[in-house]
């Protein structure tokens, strides 16, 4: 699957994999069917979700096998009006999804992750960028639930933005805790250049346009995959 390197930057390495691509499960190229992950496997679980989306897109993951290590890649765009749910429930003891969620929005983007914790020692931790370009609208809601006697889990739900000077964007993080965690976290926040950065980066000769699109990219890669 190195295609997915090229085209998306989409870090591939041996595992079983779930590839979804503008919206639709791909089963030439997955290697396990989607939603529920009910076998332990001797490779990690790669769920993939890549491409363009439009309207509503629903994305299911339901893990209840112990000691299952799951990631989540998403990089997805919109044009139109697009609604991404991604729902997540872990009943696994020491299984754990790891996920990075990339969000390019080009028209009116709400993005749902809700984050169940059903069972003791389960880590679910979502990490989302966005880049929000002019006119646009974007609202990001993450729910993690650490439900009654599921102590130890570890939870992390956090979005991070770069956004066009007309474009509006709504956060909205929250952990909904009923049992001690190893961590639970949550946050958001919107990345600017400095005028500092922007003046080295015109002195070394490149346009606005060119100072912008680096930038984002700078956003999207400035953290390591897994």
């Amino acid at each position: 699957m190195s295609y997915m390197w090229n085209e998306f930057n989409i870090k591939t390495f041996p595992a079983e994999t779930i590839v979804y691509r503008n919206g639709e499960y791909c089963p030439d190229i997955s290697t396990l069917k989607p939603n529920q992950i009910d076998k332990q496997y001797d490779l990690p679980v790669h769920i993939i979700y890549i491409g363009e989306i439009v309207d509503k897109n629903d994305l299911c993951i339901d893990i209840n096998v112990e000691n299952q290590p799951v990631f989540l890649s998403v990089d997805i765009k919109n044009k139109k009006p697009a609604f991404l749910n991604i729902f997540i429930k872990n009943t696994g003891k020491n299984s754990e999804l790891r996920g990075h969620v990339f969000v390019e929005n080009f028209s009116d983007l709400e993005l749902l992750i809700n984050a169940d914790h059903l069972c003791k020692n389960t880590g679910i931790l979502i990490h989302t960028k966005l880049i929000a370009h002019q006119d646009t609208y974007s609202k990001l809601t993450g729910n993690a639930k650490i439900a009654g006697n599921c102590r130890e889990c570890i939870s992390d739900i956090s979005f991070s933005a770069i956004a066009e000077d007309t474009a509006k964007i709504e956060f909205l993080p929250a952990q909904y805790i009923k049992s001690e965690p190893t961590s639970a976290d949550h946050s958001a926040s919107i990345y600017r250049q400095k005028p500092a950065q922007i003046q080295f980066l015109r002195n070394a000769g490149l346009s606005s346009s060119e100072i912008k699109e680096l930038a984002s990219e700078a956003f999207k890669n400035d953290f390591s995959l897994f």
